[in-house]
């Protein structure tokens, strides 16, 4: 099976959009070289790019990126199949629970959520995709069982572990599913009575705008979810610092992406001035914000704006990581750098760095739609190939290179 690269995907739909390459520059806001050197294939396609070639062509970022990506194996068939049974749950969230058994207390639940978290941040999907929808139905039960603050911390522990259902179904390329996990989390936090756990929603809401373009509405979004929460900073309430921090890092997200590269810089230092006050190792609301997260999101967000000899001093200036830094972050570290080295002109480097990210979060690498066009990027300009290059590209399911 051949699998087509974002480029091919974005040239076909521009044909039959009728488009010219100039014209899908200039509607999309970028050069007519960055258009022509990602349908050659010679330059990786970033989130930003195809974010605003989907917004343009009128299609969803999933299918410029192909995801869902076919299943080939049984394996991978396993990953993929605990989908139904979640899309089931997060459908049903309205919907009274329909056993008489009652649910179990809020403190061993909140330890099932704790763990299923902490799945998620080791970026084990197969084995949270299977002990999610059962938790998320007993979670819905406990919400009528219990009354009061009670029913409220359900509410809270539902929120979390939507927010873990959301990144199976982002990972694995399921952005509809991916979404609708977030107005979940939305409507769980709402009516948590926590505004630290309403912030976390906003958090992945403007993950959901910045994924479609809408880079200037995120940063408005942001900022109104940073003033709700701006009383709480005044208590040094170390929570509310982190969250804090997490949002900054977010506006800097939709900056870059937006190509507002100072923008970005001063979202990035509110950030890392946030994270110095902030425990190490620290996990408020499973968003693990801390020195370790900011040093990640710096080479990340120089990545973004596509400016890979900063993202390589980035990275060749930050402390080691912590033991208690998630797989999760870290092995997306190591995927950001990748693309960074590449942008740099280390291709070797940047294949060393992929090995790494396969090492620490396999299935996040395999299912990483920047790691494919990184790969399908360096197996273009180097004709000859290794079988080193060769192999990662089956191990990630591309074809023919």
């Amino acid at each position: 099976m051949t699998t087509q690269t974002v480029g091919e995907r974005v040239r076909a739909a521009r044909k039959i959009a009728g488009l010219t390459q100039l014209q899908l520059a200039n509607r999309a806001h970028m050069s007519l070289s960055l258009v022509k050197k990602v349908e050659q294939g010679t330059t990786p396609a970033s989130p930003a790019f195809i974010a605003a070639c989907a917004r343009v062509l009128g299609l969803g970022v999933a299918y410029l990126t192909s995801q869902p990506y076919p299943v080939q194996s049984r394996d991978e068939h396993k990953v993929h199949s605990v989908i139904p049974a979640l899309r089931r749950e997060i459908a049903a969230y309205l919907l009274p629970p329909t056993s008489e058994v009652a649910p179990r207390s809020i403190r061993d639940l909140a330890e099932a959520v704790k763990h299923a978290s902490t799945l998620r941040q080791s970026a084990s999907l197969d084995q949270l995709g299977v002990e999610l929808p059962p938790l998320l139905a007993e979670l819905r039960a406990a919400v009528h069982h219990y009354e009061g603050v009670e029913r409220e911390r359900v509410y809270g522990l539902l929120a979390e572990a939507y927010a873990a259902a959301g990144q199976i179904a982002y990972k694995l390329g399921y952005a509809d599913l991916s979404s609708l996990t977030t107005e979940r989390v939305e409507w769980a936090a709402a009516r948590s009575g926590d505004p630290l756990a309403m912030a976390a929603a906003d958090f992945y809401r403007a993950g959901e705008l910045i994924a479609t373009a809408e880079w200037r509405g995120a940063l408005d979004y942001l900022d109104t979810a940073r003033d709700a929460i701006a009383d709480r900073l005044r208590t040094d309430d170390e929570a509310a610092l982190a969250m804090h921090g997490v949002l900054h890092v977010k506006s800097g997200l939709a900056a870059a992406r937006a190509g507002d590269a100072d923008l970005s810089d001063a979202h990035l230092a509110e950030a890392q001035h946030a994270a110095r006050h902030v425990t190490r190792g620290s996990d408020y609301y499973r968003l693990a914000f801390d020195t370790d997260s900011a040093n990640i999101w710096a080479v990340g967000l120089a990545v973004e704006r596509r400016d890979g000899t900063e993202a390589v001093k980035r990275a060749a200036a930050i402390e080691p990581f912590g033991p208690t830094a998630p797989r999760e972050r870290v092995g997306h570290h190591w995927i950001d750098l990748a693309r960074g080295l590449q942008l740099h002109g280390d291709r070797s480097g940047a294949l060393e760095a992929l090995f790494r990210a396969r090492q620490i979060a396999p299935l996040q690498t395999r299912y990483h739609p920047q790691v494919r066009e990184t790969v399908a990027t360096l197996a273009e300009s180097d004709r000859r190939r290794t079988d080193t290059l060769s192999g990662f590209a089956r191990w990630v399911g591309l074809a023919g290179v």
